[in-house]
């Protein structure tokens, strides 16, 4: 699905690419958006020739390198950017391409993102602000920022509730350390998409490409960015923490039945040595005959099973 936006006669107006209408499509010259969702090869093909756009191919969308995933030439800007997408506590990023071409911008994305419809709703109710393509990257990309800074708040949240439930016993171990482990997997690619973001901002501010007034927008996401990188490593350290704690309390508890066990050991081990020696079967036995023998032996267990537990208690182990 391709989407065109445009200012015709100097009217707003939002164009769907088809067969039906090819006729009808926007020129270059009044172009300002086009929004690639999920494309065809057969729309990459007339836009190419219609627009005289020059796409990236896949291999180069994918590449990891900032060196390709930011090139710029003398007639365009071309942008490889992450995008968060969170599904319950996971995530993922999915990378969107961005076209910066004379006073028009292309983006292709294969995902729904919440970033896109932000700047739409922007567009649609102010279009004046939205001079050219420019301004709507600078938009797209202040949404994706503001964006990533409430899934981080929300993470901070989940964070300090995880801590409650570790203390108020609330949570199984194995639901602690999936929680751990999906909370470090968000927070890392959250900063990786604002590690990226980090540096494509970089990128744009030493264009010659870009008017001041853009500039001085990217400036500001960058200190914002900046903040946020920061904020995701107080996430690893908190995790981190928790992490320590669970592992501590976890020992706690092993040495707590360890204890037990050796109480128990210590408690039963005389009594079993007096129940061994009288359970000899030697022909000569002093207290064979003896009539109060039966009864002396369970005395001398019991008092063996008792004294353990005394001297336990008064030294405090118990």
């Amino acid at each position: 699905m391709v989407k065109i936006y445009a200012f015709v006669n100097s009217h707003f107006k939002v164009f769907n690419l088809s067969e039906d209408n090819i006729d009808d499509i926007p020129s270059k010259d009044e172009l300002i958006w086009v929004d690639m969702f999920s494309p065809s090869s057969d729309e990459f093909r007339f836009l190419e020739k219609y627009y005289e756009i020059e796409f990236p191919t896949k291999q180069e969308t994918e590449e990891i390198e900032i060196s390709s995933r930011y090139w710029e030439s003398d007639k365009d800007i071309t942008i490889n950017s992450y995008f968060l997408v969170v599904d319950g506590d996971a995530g993922h990023n999915e990378t969107v391409t961005f076209i910066l071409q004379d006073n028009f911008l292309v983006t292709i994305r294969y995902r729904e993102l919440k970033t896109f419809g932000e700047c739409l709703r922007k567009m649609i109710a102010n279009p004046s602000s939205f001079k050219d393509g420019s301004y709507i990257m600078s938009s797209i990309f202040e949404a994706r920022i503001d964006l990533d800074a409430d899934i981080l708040e929300n993470l901070s949240r989940n964070v300090s509730n995880l801590r409650k439930k570790l203390f108020a016993n609330d949570i199984a171990d194995e639901d602690i350390l999936e929680s751990i482990y999906h909370y470090e997997n968000l927070n890392t690619n959250i900063r990786d998409s604002l590690i990226d973001k980090q540096r494509i901002i970089s990128s744009l501010l030493k264009s010659r490409k870009l008017s001041d007034v853009i500039k001085d927008n990217f400036r500001i996401m960058i200190k914002d960015v900046n903040s946020l990188i920061d904020f995701t490593r107080y996430n690893f350290d908190r995790l981190d923490y928790i992490q320590n704690i669970f592992l501590g309390l976890l020992n706690i508890e092993q040495n707590k039945v360890i204890k037990i066990f050796t109480v128990v050991n210590v408690i039963f081990l005389p009594p079993t040595l007096v129940a061994s020696v009288y359970g000899m079967n030697f022909e000569f036995f002093p207290e064979l005959h003896w009539k109060y023998g039966y009864l002396f032996a369970w005395f001398l267990m019991i008092a063996s099973a008792i004294l353990p537990v005394y001297i336990f208690k008064k030294k405090g182990w118990m």
